[in-house]
């Protein structure tokens, strides 16, 4: 299938708001599924409508979405909480933190933690933390992991953030191994025993994981053989001109696009309104294929009825086999 190639283990889903990206990741999954493949289907948008899609509970845990096939391929579902995410993270930290601390200074260390639980930035974090344990899961346990992404803005942010973040646990590495030789220092000149040494080297070994996970995470989407990005748009004017941003800013964050889909393309036979909205789309993809040569073009149909529950779904995966 065009749109996530067998070899390829990892697939974001972005566009603007509304124009179609959890139907399609869902249409997607499903078809792979179908397929014989393991697929894991991961929503990142703190708008979540992955459950309401598959009309049942979908939480920060893996549930299953669509029994085995035929040929024994399944579909799981996910959608990211941040929220608790920080709760698990801030609780490890604590944990550390207090095993490291004196007594005296553990009031003044839950008020830095409290605070650093509604800074900037400690949402997307989070988020980010998920998607780097879904992609490392995704390639444990499943054929496939297909991101379901929040709009444009947001989700190019969001990848930004790994190499960001790996550098920034780097730095928190090397300060870590200067205040350690310091310490070393100072006990040898007094003698004195190293107080938590299982403690600090537990920080140590977090640090690790962490730079780790998040280096893994940039590589992996920067390798097209691992990871793609499918742009979803409708063939207007804005979503046109926000997809070539997008291509643009992906392209240099050194990101494979695998597909431009053009969603909800009007029909050419229902009558003088849709056809006149047609050629109007058409004019619109012409702009697309002439400033994005190189990257592969898929149209899908405005179909009728909603798209919700697995029969919609199972219909609209359809279209995407060729």
């Amino acid at each position: 299938m065009l749109l996530a190639d067998a070899g390829r283990r990892i697939l974001f889903i972005g566009g603007k708001g509304g124009v179609g990206k959890t139907s399609l990741a869902s249409a997607i999954s499903l078809a792979r599924a179908r397929e014989g493949a393991r697929v894991l289907v991961v929503s990142t948008d703190p708008a979540h409508n992955l459950g309401h899609l598959w009309e049942r509970e979908v939480g920060d845990a893996p549930v299953r979405l669509a029994e085995p096939g035929a040929l024994g391929g399944v579909l799981d579902g996910v959608e990211i909480d941040p929220e608790a995410t920080i709760e698990r993270h801030l609780a490890a930290v604590e944990q550390t933190m207090i095993r490291l601390l004196p007594e005296r200074q553990h009031a003044q260390a839950r008020e830095h933690l409290e605070r650093a639980r509604h800074a900037p930035g400690s949402h997307e974090a989070a988020v980010l933390e998920r998607i780097a344990e879904a992609t490392e899961l995704g390639e444990r346990e499943y054929d496939l992991v297909v991101f379901d992404t929040a709009p444009s803005g947001h989700t190019l942010r969001l990848l930004a953030l790994p190499g960001q973040l790996a550098g920034w646990t780097e730095t928190l590495l090397r300060n870590r191994d200067r205040s350690e030789r310091f310490s070393a220092a100072m006990r040898g000149l007094t003698g004195r025993a190293d107080p938590a040494p299982n403690a600090e080297a537990e920080l140590r070994r977090t640090l690790l994981r962490r730079r780790e996970r998040f280096e893994n995470l940039q590589q992996a989407i920067t390798d097209p053989a691992r990871a793609g990005f499918v742009v979803v748009f409708t063939a207007e004017a804005l979503p046109v001109a926000e997809t070539l941003e997008v291509v643009n800013v992906l392209t240099g964050m050194h990101v494979h696009i695998t597909a431009l889909v053009a969603n909800r393309r009007s029909p050419a036979d229902a009558g003088e309104l849709l056809l006149r909205r047609r050629a109007l789309e058409d004019r619109h993809l012409e702009t697309i294929r002439a400033k994005v040569p190189g990257v592969p073009l898929v149209e899908l149909p405005l179909v009728a009825g909603e798209l919700t529950g697995s029969a919609a779904l199972e219909s609209f995966a359809s279209l995407l086999s060729p």
